[in-house]
């Protein structure tokens, strides 16, 4: 929109400030991905060899410049990934391997550790040293000397042999506060030995914005008699300030980010190098200058689709509030917020959403208005716009706060929502009507437990009878592996041969939830949402159903997953007729055009 065009413009740069002069000022700021070797230490995390080939390749494309593959000298997958990663045709981010300095008493050149580096022929090796003098002496159990040869001579000998040297000073902000002399001799060391980057880690994250900003600026001074030597900043998210302190280093001078995608990792995580970036180069690109090297034009537009492949490779869920990329990053849910959206997009919206590859979302809830309700029903899911006068409008959403005290819940059931606006504005036509339906369950206690007699062998049957619009009555009986299961599959039979594109219908999702709380007991009401989707065109159709009966309310979620996809075909066959009708009339025309001028010569 033009509003967020000039907001961009006046961030991009300042009013009467010269073009030249204002890119001079842009720094360039590095974006280290650890999310294959960090982002593995989180909990629930696992990425096969393939998986973590299939991000690097990703991270490639969407301009990171240095990607940290894993730890050669702990497993085999990470020595095959370096050994795989030599054939990635790789637009412009450099492989890096991690390890630690020498152990003690051992030669760098004799170290196992180096050696491993060595052989995954990484071009970038990145390697750990203590900063901290409490876990010099407690956890290395060396002298402080022997610490500072130790990061010496290990950046030395991997410099000597090729390899560009990342130095990540570990626990670097806590060794500091406790002695600052010894942590500023280690990081000179490594710079003195030709470490490229001398990376400052809050390997605890209990570090303040304030307080990296301080020590940042303490460790340039420090390094400033290495010219070429650069700073960055690996921050963890234990106070959830990661993104915070990254950019706190950063506006102190640091050169470098490290951190994961989506902030994956141990204990609470990294920095999120997603908002790391959003927030660089978006907020302050008049500044810096961050994913210069990505494939597309629009580099932070691809943003929420890397976000959303690392989690669904890493099989992990999608965070909704996570910021720029969450799918509810850009929802609006306050009547009043949505009334103002549809004035002015940027009056809730801190950026437009498409520049970071999201979607603007208006939900409907007890807490809407009128304005969610338009806003809604404007541009369905199918398509085409529902008419809702001012009265039909209050009615819907009258409706939705009654169906909502009973603990309906439309947010995530948009598919559902759709069809009560059609009910309400008369256009709704079911395509069959319920006669009734019977679910049995027989089994036999095959042990002496009641847990043996759930598990146990159950003959799930159900029957369901209804009624079609030409008036034919259908009546089937089908089994299933539960009696959701068995239900739907009756239900199915019941309708295969008047609607056979059912049969790219299936089940994604099925959730449930108690909503009126444990004092309900077994007499509570059950919310049951049903994702299911389309075989055929990968449309989603989300629902619900709410009943103190699980069945029930399964059966009214999966009906309107039924007759969302119903009429989202009528609709679609009719754009099709309509499409072959003006086409008929085109060729028509051009046949009687043709005539005419023959009958004129």
């Amino acid at each position: 929109t033009m509003a967020w065009r000039l907001v961009r413009t006046a961030g991009a740069r300042a009013v009467g400030a010269p073009a030249a002069r204002q890119l001079s000022t842009v720094r360039k700021i590095e974006l280290y991905d650890t999310t294959l070797r960090d982002g593995t230490q989180g909990e629930g995390v696992s990425l096969s060899l393939n998986d973590k080939l299939r991000i690097a390749e990703k991270l490639d494309d969407a301009g990171f410049d240095y990607i940290e593959g894993g730890y050669p000298l702990s497993n085999e997958k990470d020595v095959a990934f370096f050994e795989r990663a030599r054939s990635l045709a790789l637009r412009s981010a450099s492989i890096c391997a991690f390890g630690m300095t020498r152990r003690r008493g051992v030669l760098a050149a004799a170290d196992p550790g180096m050696l491993s580096l060595l052989r995954s022929e990484a071009p970038v090796c990145t390697i750990v040293g203590k900063t901290w003098d409490f876990h010099v002496t407690a956890v290395l159990r060396v002298s402080l000397e022997e610490n500072i040869d130790m990061i010496g001579s290990s950046v030395g000998f991997l410099h000597g042999e090729g390899r560009r040297v990342i130095y990540d000073a570990e626990h670097f902000f806590d060794g500091w506060k406790a002695n600052p002399l010894h942590a500023r001799d280690s990081i000179r060391a490594a710079a003195s030995a030709s470490a490229q980057t001398i990376v400052l880690c809050d390997t605890n994250g209990g570090t303040t914005p304030e307080e990296v900003g301080v020590y940042t600026r303490a460790a340039i001074e420090a390094l400033s008699d290495f010219p070429g030597v650069t700073v960055g900043v690996h921050c963890h998210n234990d106070c959830d300030l990661a993104v915070a302190n990254s950019l706190a280093a950063v506006q102190a001078g640091a050169s470098q980010v490290q951190g994961t995608i989506n902030g994956i990792g141990e204990r609470c995580g990294n920095a999120d190098l997603i908002s790391v970036a959003a927030n660089l180069g978006l907020k302050r690109p008049e500044s810096f200058s961050v994913l210069a090297n990505a494939a597309r034009s629009e580099p932070f537009s691809g943003l929420t689709e890397l976000s959303r492949f690392v989690n669904e490779t890493a099989n992990l869920q999608l965070r909704p509030g996570q910021p720029f990329v969450g799918k509810s990053a850009f929802a609006h849910k306050g009547g009043m917020h949505a009334h103002a959206m549809q004035l002015a997009s940027s009056s809730y919206e801190h950026i437009d959403p498409s520049l970071v590859g999201n979607s603007r979302r208006i939900l409907v809830s007890e807490l809407s208005g009128r304005s969610n309700i338009s806003a809604l029903t404007a541009a369905s899911s199918h398509g085409r716009k529902v008419p809702l006068d001012a009265e039909k409008t209050k009615a819907v959403l009258a409706e939705v706060v009654r169906l909502e005290a009973q603990g309906y819940q439309f947010e995530a059931a948009q598919s559902s929502f759709e069809l009560l606006v059609r009910k309400i504005a008369g256009e709704f036509k079911p395509h069959f009507k319920r006669i009734k339906y019977n679910v049995d369950v027989e089994g036999a206690c095959m042990g002496n437990s009641l847990m043996d007699d759930a598990l146990g062998a159950q003959t799930i049957e159900a029957t369901v009878k209804l009624t079609l619009p030409d008036g034919t009555v259908k009546h089937e009986v089908a089994e299933g592996d539960g009696p959701v299961g068995a239900l739907d599959a009756a239900l199915r039979k019941a309708l295969d041969e008047a609607y056979p594109t059912l049969r790219e219908l299936h089940l994604v999702d099925f959730k449930v939830r108690v909503v009126n709380g444990p004092e309900a007991g077994t007499s509570a009401y059950i919310r049951v949402i049903v994702e299911s989707a389309c075989k055929q065109t990968g449309e989603l159709f989300s629902t619900v159903g709410v009943s103190s009966n699980i069945i029930e309310a399964s059966w009214v979620a999966i009906t309107d997953a039924i007759e969302s996809k119903l009429y989202k075909d009528d609709t679609r066959l009719v754009q099709e007729r309509a499409t072959k009708h003006a086409h008929n009339r085109v060729v028509e025309a051009a046949i009687s055009a043709s005539r005419q001028a023959c009958a004129l010569r």
